[in-house]
């Protein structure tokens, strides 16, 4: 095993040294344990564990559940132009190509394949619990130095989350790193590009209102992607806050067709606050996307009264829309004034 041992006295300062045998073996212990108990867990006997995820799947759809995959995909369209758009990178000289028409339908569906790929949602996962785990206390090294030691296992072909790294504290305590401790030392053995070992400034919640008066959501998403984990508490306070301030002015439009446009149409159907983004809906003749989310909003919320009432009546299309909007809607009355808009407008078009 291939061990990596810092120094931590500052943010940026990392000074590497030898690692002690003792320590290794400590290392080579935990990890034994955490296999020993993972593969417990694991045992086809563990009623416990089958039962609590059953469930929790009963209990409440997942963002990864085919059917919610389908309604979230179906929503987020899929507008070329705005998938190809024009981003700033290093010019090329354009390739030109004479075809005919059957082979310009193939290149389109071929361009589709890969918008579609383009497009793929990132993770919404739940929070991970921190980490605070004592290994032992050895009251000898109380004092000795005023800095942090992190000792770090660097084998490769080890899965990151099952990498072990341990942090002895000027007390002589020795305990396994924090979430925030792993991420940074991880970082520093085996970059991602495009990651900092700090957070960027933008990040921080002055500079975010900042972009977001700029209508640059979208770019602080792509960013987060980076430089979080999908499971950090960074990651979501930074998704949720831009999910807030779009559904806040109303501009939904700049995540539509984009890989993010789903994960922000399910945090609000979450949270219960759909109203807006259906309006919105509404107001681009885009209907079969608003009975796609209130279907959404019924599959995670199976005991509210619309979704009650809707079962019993069996309702689809306009129907189920206006039973929300009187059931389960805060603003009611603008779901059902777009409605109208809606379907006037319909009626005018199909005269004409």
């Amino acid at each position: 095993m291939w061990a990596g041992v810092n120094k931590l006295q500052g943010r940026n300062s990392l000074n590497l040294i030898m690692l002690t045998l003792s320590d290794v073996e400590i290392s080579n212990t935990g990890r034994r344990q955490d296999n020993k108990a993972e593969a417990t867990q694991a045992e086809p006997g563990s009623t416990s564990m089958t039962v609590s995820f059953a469930a929790t799947d009963h209990a409440k759809p997942q963002f990864t559940d085919s059917a919610v995959q389908d309604i979230l995909t179906r929503i987020t369209g899929l507008d070329l132009q705005k998938v190809y758009r024009p981003i700033k990178q290093e010019l090329k000289p354009p390739t030109y190509k004479l075809m005919t028409d059957e082979q310009l339908e193939q290149a389109v569906e071929l361009a589709k394949e890969r918008a579609k790929k383009l497009l793929q949602m990132p993770p919404v996962l739940q929070e991970r619990k921190p980490i605070s785990d004592v290994l032992c206390e050895d009251k000898i090294l109380d004092g000795m130095d005023t800095a942090k030691y992190a000792f770090t296992d660097i084998t490769y072909n080890i899965p990151h989350r099952e990498r072990f790294i341990v942090v002895r504290e000027p007390n002589g305590i020795l305990r396994k790193a924090t979430w925030e401790e792993r991420d940074r030392l991880i970082q520093v053995y085996f970059p991602k590009e495009g990651r900092k070992l700090t957070a960027p400034l933008l990040f921080k919640e002055e500079n975010l209102k900042l972009v977001f008066s700029q209508d640059r959501h979208e770019d602080v998403l792509d960013l987060c992607l980076v430089q979080f984990e999908p499971d950090s508490s960074e990651y979501i306070k930074v998704h949720t806050a831009t999910y807030e301030d779009l559904d806040k002015h109303g501009k939904y439009d700049l995540l539509r067709s984009t890989r993010h446009f789903g994960g922000m149409a399910w945090y609000l159907v979450s949270v219960r606050r759909v109203d807006g983004l259906i309006v919105d809906m509404l107001k681009r003749e885009l209907l079969q996307d608003a009975v796609s989310l209130v279907s959404l909003f019924h599959m995670v919320h199976p005991h509210s009264e619309s979704a009650r009432e809707a079962a019993s009546q069996q309702a689809t299309g306009t129907d189920l829309l206006k039973i929300y909007a009187q059931r389960d809607s805060q603003r009611s009355g603008y779901i059902e004034l777009a409605l109208q808009a809606y379907e006037q407008t319909a009626v005018e078009g199909s005269a004409s």
